[in-house]
């Protein structure tokens, strides 16, 4: 049994706490939504259970895929049990459908199918607004090697792959989404933080409703709701895999 420490950190939706064992740190997830670099706030209930739930089943999935996670085990509603990582501050963020800031930037309709899953790399950088970056800025930075960037892309690469599978079964579109990736104490490079309607954007196949944070984002409406018909759909699904 693992005793809650000291808090190590607080992010925007996650309180990370010691434990007595030095490779073991606590999550316990937040109702506190943000948006647009924390410039949009609020938060709205359940959120961290069901993002704890969605998470815990997620990685799990993954784990049984043969891709290493941080997860340990869920302990309550909010609160998991994890590896302790060094967490890389690079997002990698996958776009299978051009939406948001892509759709944006590049000046093409929201919803445009990409002939090639694209990998976008963000800086983790609050102050500076998480900038897209490319590779040779990677390396500039001296936030990973070379090899480690080869590493993550292929990680990236499999686990979209999954995911992809995954969500089709739940008639789910799986537009985009970002991960966050941990070095352990030995360099081996596996997958932290979550994966759940904050991380991805997820659409009815049939209906193109958004199931994800977009919702928040631009005041939609039934938040909750969206992320517990992620929830309902996802157990469905692995009731019989897991």
């Amino acid at each position: 049994m693992h005793t809650k420490g000291e808090m190590l950190y607080e992010g925007k939706a996650k309180q990370i706490f010691l434990t007595e064992d030095p490779n073991v740190v606590l999550v316990r997830y937040k109702d506190d939504a943000t948006a647009f670099n924390a410039q949009k706030r609020g938060s709205f209930s359940r959120k961290g259970e069901l993002n704890n739930a969605i998470t815990t089943l997620i990685f799990k999935y993954l784990e049984g895929k043969g891709v290493e996670t941080h997860l340990l085990e869920k302990l309550s509603d909010r609160e998991q049990l994890v590896k302790k990582v060094e967490i890389i501050p690079l997002e990698m963020v996958v776009r299978n459908y051009a939406a948001g800031s892509m759709a944006q930037r590049l000046g093409v309709e929201e919803g445009t199918k990409s002939p090639v899953t694209i990998v976008d790399i963000c800086y983790k950088k609050d102050e500076l607004g998480d900038p897209l970056i490319n590779d040779y800025h990677v390396l500039f930075l001296g936030v990973a090697t070379r090899e480690e960037l080869d590493t993550m892309y292929a990680l990236t690469l499999k686990i979209n792959s999954y995911l992809q599978e995954l969500f089709e079964k739940m008639n789910i579109i799986l537009v985009d989404f970002k991960i966050e990736l941990g070095r352990l104490s030995d360099g081996t490079i596996i997958l932290a933080d979550e994966i759940s309607p904050d991380t991805c954007r997820l659409w009815d196949k049939d209906t193109m409703k958004k199931l994800d944070k977009d919702r928040f984002r631009r005041d939609l409406g039934e938040v909750t709701e969206a992320y517990e018909e992620i929830y309902n759909r996802l157990t469905a699904v692995l009731e019989n895999q897991i």
